[in-house]
């Protein structure tokens, strides 16, 4: 299992939401590019981005702090937030992006998300609030549920999915292991959770169920419940 560390993108802040929530933007670095370097050196693998200003509106809006953190750091990386079409993602691509995340898309277009799959190393990201998909930046609720939508993407070349329950994000309030592992199984693919984490019994718990392939930690690190340099030990084997 692999956890992903998060850097939220917002007017070139690295900054936390609480459940989603554009005006609960809590920044915690003027220089996100220095964030990835200490991920890079305490044990991190993946770094996972969201252009948040991008999610709303629709295009990528955080280019130039993207740049910077992908020339200082040599983790792979996953993009998510406004991509909406093939230019931006060869775009993100050529820049050094390891992974693109598609979500509201994949609601309102799954043949576009299939075709770029088949192409580009392409995750979806699924985020359900009550169990029903969020889109355009978690402001509207679709009457699609998660798992209908994870269903709809097995066995079409994406590498990930990441579900997110969107009324635990940035809350630390522990992370939804039934719901991760109830996409898992309707797709197939590996699956990365996200939304809640709050400590080590959350990384175990989900390491114990052997059914889930990562992890994003966002706010547990940045307030300090979590300490992800154990968290990485612990996750590679190490006590």
């Amino acid at each position: 299992m692999e956890i992903l560390p998060a850097i939220d993108l917002k007017d070139g802040k690295a900054v936390r939401l609480t459940k989603g929530l554009m005006e609960s933007a809590k920044i915690y670095s003027d220089e996100p590019w220095q964030l990835a370097k200490t991920f890079e050196e305490m044990g991190s693998k993946w770094l996972h981005l969201v252009d948040l200003n991008g999610a709303f509106a629709g295009e990528p809006k955080n280019l130039e702090q993207i740049e910077k953190i992908r020339k200082n750091c040599s983790l792979k990386m996953e993009l998510g937030g406004g991509i909406r079409d093939e230019e931006t993602i060869r775009r993100y691509l050529d820049l050094g992006i390891d992974r693109l995340i598609l979500g509201s898309i994949a609601v309102k277009d799954p043949g576009f998300v299939k075709e770029m799959a088949a192409k580009y190393p392409i995750a979806v990201g699924i985020d359900a609030i009550d169990g029903y998909v969020a889109v355009e930046g978690w402001a509207e609720v679709s009457s699609m549920k998660a798992t209908d939508l994870a269903k709809a993407f097995a066995e079409c070349g994406v590498e990930a999915i990441i579900c997110t329950d969107v009324g635990r994000d940035g809350t630390l309030g522990g992370v939804n292991i039934p719901f991760t592992i109830s996409i898992a199984e309707s797709s197939g693919i590996d699956t990365i959770a996200s939304g809640g984490v709050r400590d080590m019994g959350d990384i175990k718990g989900l390491l114990e169920t052997g059914r889930v392939a990562g992890v994003i930690v966002g706010k547990a690190f940045y307030e300090g419940t979590l300490d992800l340099r154990e968290a990485f030990r612990v996750v590679s084997g190490g006590s």
